[in-house]
């Protein structure tokens, strides 16, 4: 126990006094106000003037209202989600090798279990404070901008459907971990992210009926936002969302303990 309190310890120093904790969450706060911003927007058609682009984005967004703005946060964290906490992840088990300082971690007097769970963790935590920030930020800016379609009962849902696709997404990170090992950097582990939301994009256009069993689409899924097309989870969809994660979070404790490091 002291071992894995000391390994939080010190992954906590190291993501506290980095450039990449305030970084994250300036770009979740940012993108959090801008869709505030897009909602009203969407309300002052005029506002788009005559950029084709603004246009198109205002106008698949819908009526503009809250409704309308917690199904676009909610698949904002479903996307940007999906992007920044696998970058953060990377971030926490690459840099080990990006700094070189993998071998003096190992050198120490600490178990490797230790080490990945701290590392685990510390993602956890960043990638929570990361939603919070997205969730505060846009519902700030929705009622700073005066959205139109306010009711207390629409708070509630919205933030179950929220907490549990910002989760879902989150805990798919595992993999990430893994790639960030194996790769010996960011480089994989990045390739790998953004890979994993294209083939996710694909599958949910051209082929919606296997989307339930592709983990990757597994939060889509379960949020209601993948489209009618698309079948709801099963216990197979489940089992290898389980499976994915379980098998991300011990092949990089298993790569930790018994690859070669040198």
């Amino acid at each position: 126990m002291n071992a894995l309190v000391a390994s939080l310890w010190s992954e906590g120093l190291k993501a506290i006094r980095s450039k990449m904790l305030p970084g994250t969450i300036a770009i979740f706060a940012f993108v959090g106000a801008m869709m505030g911003f897009m909602m009203f927007a969407a309300q002052h058609p005029e506002i788009s003037g005559r950029s084709a682009t603004m246009s198109a984005k205002v106008s698949a967004i819908g009526k503009g209202d809250w409704p309308s703005f917690f199904g676009f946060l909610v698949q904002t964290v479903l996307a940007l989600g999906a992007m920044g906490f696998g970058i953060v992840t990377s971030w926490i088990f690459g840099r080990e090798y990006a700094d070189r300082t993998v071998k003096d971690l190992l050198a120490l007097p600490v178990p490797r279990f230790a080490i990945v769970c701290a590392k685990f963790t510390v993602a956890t935590i960043w990638n929570i404070i990361l939603s919070a920030i997205l969730f505060i930020s846009g519902f700030l800016a929705a009622k700073a901008f005066g959205i139109p379609g306010w009711s207390d009962a629409l708070v509630a849902p919205f933030a179950v459907s929220f907490a549990k696709s910002a989760l879902l997404t989150m805990a798919l990170v595992t993999p990430v971990a893994l790639a960030s090992a194996a790769g010996r950097g960011y480089l994989l582990p990045i390739g790998y992210v953004i890979l994993a939301l294209i083939v996710t994009q694909l599958i949910g256009v051209g082929m919606p009926s296997i989307a339930a069993y592709f983990p990757w689409a597994f939060p889509a899924v379960v949020s209601g936002l993948a489209g009618n097309a698309i079948p709801p989870p099963n216990a197979a969809s489940v089992i290898l969302y389980c499976l994915t994660i379980t098998a991300g979070f011990f092949g990089t404790l298993a790569w930790w303990r018994y690859a070669d490091h040198t």
